[in-house]
């Protein structure tokens, strides 16, 4: 298949579909609204799957120089401090799984993956506002009056996806009366806290309530979510200052040494986490999705990111393999959409491994194995 391959959305997934594209020999051209690349968001959680493919991309070497790797993944209940699961990590799960977890900023993360595309393939400052396609190829609309011509589009536009949009029409996403809190604080500040190493979920009186900690920059810090119901803050957004006032009180009833890590945050950001059901389809003639654009999942399993890459290295490489833009991307989504359903689902229920049991079926999976048939 000739000509480029544009791609709408230059984050996770997006520039991870253009390295594996370009590794494969296609030509590929990355659309991003934002004027330039800057540090925002806060942590990325990559679980074993999602680092055996960021390792095949090439830039797993990079991503450990900053990160830190949780020893074990551990649930406790919220009053007691009890232990009701510890899962090995680190060294174990790189044995078990051919990768390690690591815990980063995203922007490492992201200044990884735009170090293995060069800036000749991205067009920053380029807004996608809208496409029409026909048999031979698609016309992107730029917010700006100005288009563009490709042989195909991926749509790796995040939850307010303008190629979404133009496929299949506004979504109708449901909020489910749970926010969320994220901080980061320095493990130096936390000297009478127990496990600061490991992943550990403090499971709530309810599913929804929870307190989850994790290392960051090489252990240095420490990344904290919490998620609580809470009606009449509806704000989709991660840079949406919160309280800590609230937080802590919010948090009274769990055990002193979860609620030692709340008085340690010194600012959070609160976000409002809405729910989508899966789509049915990701594609329609040649244009696709993949990541957050067409499967947004609810935080618990930690899976956003990885899915996101783990699409990016399947397409690609049906892509690579089939005839057409049609054959590859119905491959494609044949080979990931009833794996990326299955997480969006269950992230929605917040059980996973909180008492026993294994990750085997999501952190043992192999995006550069998977038939494509």
């Amino acid at each position: 298949m000739g000509s480029s391959i544009a791609i709408s959305g230059a984050g996770i997934g997006g520039l991870a579909a253009a390295i594996a594209l370009r590794s494969l020999g296609h030509e590929v051209v990355v659309y991003e609204q934002a004027p330039k690349f800057a540090r925002v968001g806060a942590d990325i959680n990559l679980t074993p799957n999602a680092v055996r493919a960021l390792d095949g991309l090439g830039v797993g070497d990079a991503l450990r120089e900053t990160a830190a790797r949780p020893t074990h993944r551990i649930s406790r209940t919220y009053d007691t401090g009890e232990e009701t699961s510890r899962l090995p990590m680190g060294d174990t799960a790189e044995l078990q799984y051919g990768a390690p977890q690591l815990t980063m900023h995203r922007a490492d993360l992201m200044s990884a993956l735009e170090a293995a595309v060069p800036a000749s393939a991205i067009r920053l400052g380029t807004k996608v506002a809208g496409l029409t396609q026909d048999d031979e190829g698609v016309t992107l609309e730029f917010a700006d009056g100005t288009s563009a011509r490709h042989a195909a589009v991926i749509g790796a536009d995040g939850i307010h996806s303008v190629v979404r949009t133009a496929l299949f029409g506004k979504e109708s996403p449901v909020f489910t009366g749970v926010v969320a809190y994220r901080a980061v604080v320095p493990i130096s500040t936390l000297s009478d806290v127990t496990n600061l190493d490991a992943f550990t979920k403090w499971w709530g009186p309810n599913k929804d309530t929870q307190i989850v900690t994790f290392p960051l920059n090489r252990g240095e810090d420490l990344f904290i979510f919490a998620t609580i119901p809470q009606e009449g803050w509806h704000a989709e957004s991660w840079t949406q200052p919160g309280d800590v006032a609230e937080l802590t009180d919010l948090y009274r009833d769990f055990h002193p040494e979860a609620r030692r890590l709340l008085a340690a945050c010194d600012e959070v950001l609160k976000s409002a986490l809405y729910v989508r059901d899966p789509l049915p389809t990701w594609t329609a003639g040649r244009a696709t999705l993949l990541g957050d654009a067409c499967h947004p999942m609810m935080p618990f399993m930690a899976q956003g990111a990885g899915q996101a890459v783990e699409d990016a290295v399947v397409l690609a490489r049906a892509i690579d393999a089939a005839p057409t833009f049609e054959a590859a991307f119905a491959a494609y989504e044949t080979a990931r959409l009833p794996r990326t359903s299955r997480i969006q689902i269950s992230s929605r229920d917040n059980a996973w491994l909180k008492e026993s049991g294994t990750g085997d079926w999501v952190y043992a999976y192999n995006p550069w194995t998977t038939p494509l048939t």
